[in-house]
């Protein structure tokens, strides 16, 4: 999917045509980003995320995953340096006067790095997330062992670091749709351009970063959306078809990825696709 974050700069390497990126973070806050809740929840469950977590989530986009540990009463800081737009609306969804409970005046957002969030008043994080799924692009984990690493500093030794990525392509029906990408990019081998998910990419993230796994889980997060168009504007809001509209154009992507999809439309209208993801605790030295 899906699914920018801390992985963004590689997935919008070069410049997209004619692409209203307030409309891209609109769709993605508002179609995309609910599909992964499922993942969000499975990990503060099996994390027991509540008032006690300092979060410190990396590429935090437009916040969702911010507003649910808030919600459970933990204190958190998101850091994004990859797109505006996004941080934009996690501002709007976080901002102290917004709400009335306290565990939400918590909430810091940061365009920047992880060094930008540092703070000699603040105390270490127990808790980093990067939520963005990563293995299904090329290249899509280069940049996030470097991030990791310049946050580790920040957080309590033994503090879990959470990793999520694509589970494998049989069982995430999405693939299918995703393989558009990739047939559309690869005559002028984009960078950035879709491929399988391997089995060890997170386990690899970790290792390049000095984290030690430390679990592992599996989540389902079907995609389900209204419409044909609801689901070509939700996927396109990944970035995960930039490659793509670079190599051709917005409407010949359209277009074949509205094909694709059609095989996962229902009688009603509403496109379904049942994906499994995986996620990889580690922890910091």
């Amino acid at each position: 999917m899906t699914p920018t974050v801390v992985r963004q700069h590689v997935r919008h390497a070069g410049t997209v045509p004619r692409v209203d990126l307030r409309a891209r973070a609109r769709d993605w806050s508002e179609i995309q980003e609910r599909m992964l809740v499922p993942l969000y929840q499975a990990v503060y469950e099996r994390l027991e995320v509540g008032s006690g977590t300092r979060l410190l989530a990396l590429g935090c986009g437009s916040g969702l995953a911010l507003l649910m540990a808030a919600s459970r009463g933990a204190a958190v800081t998101g850091v994004d340096s990859s797109s505006p737009e996004r941080l934009a609306l996690a501002r709007q969804r976080l901002l102290p006067e917004a709400w009335d409970t306290h565990a939400r005046a918590d909430a810091r957002i940061v365009d920047g790095s992880p060094q930008d969030a540092a703070d000699a008043e603040t105390p270490a994080y127990n808790l980093v997330t990067a939520f963005e799924p990563i293995g299904c692009l090329a290249g899509d984990s280069e940049g996030l062992g470097e991030v990791l690493a310049a946050a580790t500093p920040l957080a309590e030794r033994g503090t879990p670091v959470v990793l999520a990525g694509w589970g494998p392509p049989e069982r995430c029906a999405t693939s299918s749709v995703l393989r558009v990408a990739s047939k559309l990019a690869d005559p002028l081998r984009s960078p950035g351009s879709w491929r399988p998910a391997l089995r060890d990419d997170l386990e690899e993230v970790a290792q390049r970063a000095g984290l030690r796994p430390d679990g592992s889980g599996r989540v389902a997060c079907p995609f389900g959306y209204a419409d044909l168009d609801s689901a070509v504007r939700g996927l396109k809001s990944t970035g995960l078809f930039d490659a793509a509209i670079r190599a051709t154009d917005q409407n010949q992507v359209d277009k074949e990825l509205a094909e694709a999809l059609h095989a996962h439309q229902r009688g009603d209208g509403m496109v379904w696709m049942p994906n499994v993801f995986r996620y990889l605790i580690a922890r910091t030295p």
